[in-house]
């Protein structure tokens, strides 16, 4: 039988042709392969390889006279951006010995390059072997292209990441209106639904083929069948590119195991992804804690409590931080996977247990402490740990997940996420006694710039308290998407009176932008400004305009739905409104005991034999195979996953079918700021892939 464990361990097994290739080599990588390889063993297993060096796939990196053996691993197109870099890194070394790795596949460079027909063997790869050649300097010099789709990043048992694919985010009417303008009038899609792989521009169609063609691989290393459904417009796109894959047809011909995927677009519920209610310890620190650099998913750890340097504006700098992908000690990684999968206090717990007991396994002088933990007594158990060196290096992952949870319990920014929280709850009951104009006129007060003569007058606030003009613009979120749950009253006067607040929020976040002292990263990405002091009005106002206009329409993801079109359960007056998570609606539906259909998942597999099967259907009994009918499910969520989604998926499947395997694929690990990101920051339609 098939097990989780063949897939999760399918990343590592792609990266092995990659390593077969490194021995006494230069590794040049981009920063999307650089972040799979870190889930997956990181930089120790290259050198572990043989590769002498790693350096960021970049112009301005080089090598040594002495190292003629270089490997290149990048997640793009071999053209435009990428051929230049290739070149400047070629050009200025001395190799004689050259292999390109690239995740996309050679018919997607066919496609690429405009090349319709089917051909034989792989002739843009052999064709560019002959410029790196030339690039070398001698034509007699070895140079190999092949394809590899390390796309993959085992973050956990329960998920599978796909950092090459973390911008790709499901299309929203904005995108509609911008592909209809290019074409004639009559051939103009009436909505999202109808929107087709060929209406997409290239860079998109090459990016979802890319994804499919990384899927299909996954399943011929596994010998998997699958039997792909589809909730939402881009995951219809991408489910259908999968089914008609050319190499998919064969290898379901003979396949020996079966499995069920549904992708599911992230904007049928953005409420559960800028929601604060998630209570998981992992969500917090993916929220608090910086960036690690060049990654989309992991944070940076703060490392001097484990040493005795001084806390200096430099020390920083001096000292690499650590991180949350801990893959090589199995305590580490039961830790991870407890984290993952557990509530806060739940989490904190378990940090405090595991650190006690391996300090008394090292037989380090610990003093046992019972009630709250707090940060203070998690860092004092930790830094019993730098009197050994020993231990320190032995259990330097464990240390680093404790060190993690410690800073952010003591953040002062965490206090916000409580605010946040206990204003959505307002929200989420305001819904269903008024109209939506008068919910969203509660925001109005609190659209005020933090400090000075502007902030509150009490003095119990202070600046971290406060809501900053990212938090306002989570609320904003999080509220239109649930706009079409508010009470309709008169449509006209709703609208008019809509408008008008409208006009009033976008001055006042204007001015609460304006007045930063410095700019968040959601704000330089908003705005395009990297400091207050090239913030003008004007560009504050035209992006805040033009964030609304995407805001309008986050209320309509889900009108074509004709069964789960609600995320949302008033208040009764017994019970008090509360939210319906999408996902727990979705896995409810598939493992509902009657197994009927549901309208809203669709069956992506069938081709043309489904076709005839409908037409059928109208005069004998046809059934369609159900999301449940496999012992193994596969939830794709485009757009990104949340970890506190990751737990109620668990929680849900353990209650209705506890024998079910259930592994969760996603581009992204989600925090709530990643969400205004993707939708007023990101080139939907026209994604950054190297061309």
């Amino acid at each position: 039988m098939l097990t989780l464990e063949e897939f999760t361990h399918f990343p590592l097994q792609t990266w092995q042709k990659v390593f077969s290739k490194v021995k006494k080599a230069v590794v040049f990588m981009d920063d999307r392969c650089a972040e799979a390889l870190h889930w997956g063993g990181g930089a120790a297993a290259l050198f572990e390889a043989g590769a002498r060096n790693l350096k960021q796939f970049s112009s301005f990196e080089s090598s040594g006279v002495d190292e003629p053996k270089s490997v290149f691993v990048v997640s793009t197109v071999l053209k435009g951006r990428t051929v230049d870099i290739l070149k400047d890194i070629i050009s200025l070394n001395h190799f004689k010995y050259c292999v390109v790795f690239t995740t996309v596949s050679h018919s997607v460079h066919l496609l690429a390059n405009n090349v319709t027909a089917e051909m034989e063997g792989n002739p843009v790869f052999e064709q560019f072997e002959e410029k790196l050649c030339e690039w070398m300097g001698n034509m007699n010099y070895t140079a190999e292209v092949m394809h590899v789709p390390v796309v993959f990043a085992p973050v956990s048992q329960q998920l599978l990441l796909t950092p090459v694919f973390a911008h790709l985010f499901p299309l929203l009417t904005p995108d509609l209106e911008r592909i209809n303008a290019k074409r004639p009038e009559k051939k103009r899609f009436g909505t999202l639904a109808d929107i087709d792989m060929h209406s997409l521009p290239a860079e998109l169609q090459i990016e979802i083929k890319s994804l499919a063609s990384a899927l299909n691989a996954m399943f011929e290393a596994t010998g998997t069948k699958e039997e792909s459904f589809a909730v939402g417009p881009m995951s219809r796109i991408i489910a259908g590119e999968l089914a008609g894959h050319p190499q998919a047809k064969n290898r379901r011909k003979t396949a020996p195991h079966k499995a069920s995927i549904i992708f599911v677009d992230r904007t049928m519920d953005l409420t559960g992804a800028v929601g604060h209610h998630g209570d998981n310890l992992v969500e917090k620190i993916l929220t608090v804690l910086k960036p690690l650099p060049g990654h989309v998913t992991d944070v940076q750890v703060d490392m001097l409590e484990l040493t005795t340097l001084q806390r200096t504006p430099h020390s920083q700098t001096t000292l690499a931080p650590g991180c949350l992908a801990q893959t090589q000690a199995p305590e580490a990684r039961s830790l991870w996977e407890a984290l993952l999968s557990s509530k806060h206090k739940e989490g904190v717990m378990e940090v405090r247990r595991q650190l006690v007991e391996t300090a008394s396994k090292e037989k380090l002088p610990i003093k046992m402490s019972m009630g709250r933990v707090t940060p203070e007594q998690l860092c004092s158990y930790m830094q019993l740990f730098r009197s050994s060196w020993v231990a320190l290096e032995r259990h330097c992952g464990l240390l680093q997940l404790g060190l993690a949870t410690a800073q952010t319990l003591r953040h002062p920014c965490l206090p916000r996420w409580d605010s946040c929280l206990a204003f959505e709850r307002l929200l989420l009951q305001g819904l269903g006694d008024s109209d939506f104009p008068a919910v969203l006129r509660q925001l109005l007060p609190l659209m005020k710039p933090r400090g000075g003569e502007y902030s509150s007058t009490s003095g119990s606030r202070s600046r971290e308290d406060e809501c900053g003009p990212d938090e306002l613009i989570l609320l904003l979120v999080y509220l239109y998407s649930l706009a079409n749950e508010a009470q309709l009253t008169d449509q006209d006067t709703e609208a008019e009176a809509l408008e008008k607040l409208e006009r009033e929020l976008i001055g006042a976040l204007t001015l609460v932008i304006t007045k930063e002292t410095e700019l968040s990263p959601l704000l330089q990405k908003l705005t395009g400004c990297a400091s207050p002091e090239e913030l003008t009005t004007e560009r504050a106002h035209s992006a805040v305009e033009g964030m609304f206009e995407t805001l309008r329409c986050l209320s309509h993801t889900r009108d074509h739905l004709k069964q789960l079109h609600s995320v949302y359960t008033a208040s009764d007056g017994v019970h008090q409104a509360t939210y319906r998570p999408f996902l727990r609606q979705i896995l409810e539906e598939v493992f509902h005991p009657d197994r009927h259909e549901c309208p809203d998942i669709e069956y992506m597999s069938g081709g043309l034999t489904d076709l005839l099967k409908t037409g059928f259907s109208m005069f004998m009994k046809v059934s369609r195979p159900h999301p449940s009918d496999n012992p193994l499910l596969f939830l794709f969520l485009v757009g990104g996953v949340t970890p506190s989604e990751l737990r109620l998926i668990k929680d849900v499947v353990a209650a209705h079918k506890p024998g079910t395997q259930v592994l969760v694929l996603s581009t992204r690990l989600l925090r709530p700021a990643d969400i205004p990101e993707l939708l007023f920051t990101t080139q939907r339609l026209v994604p950054d892939i190297g061309l």
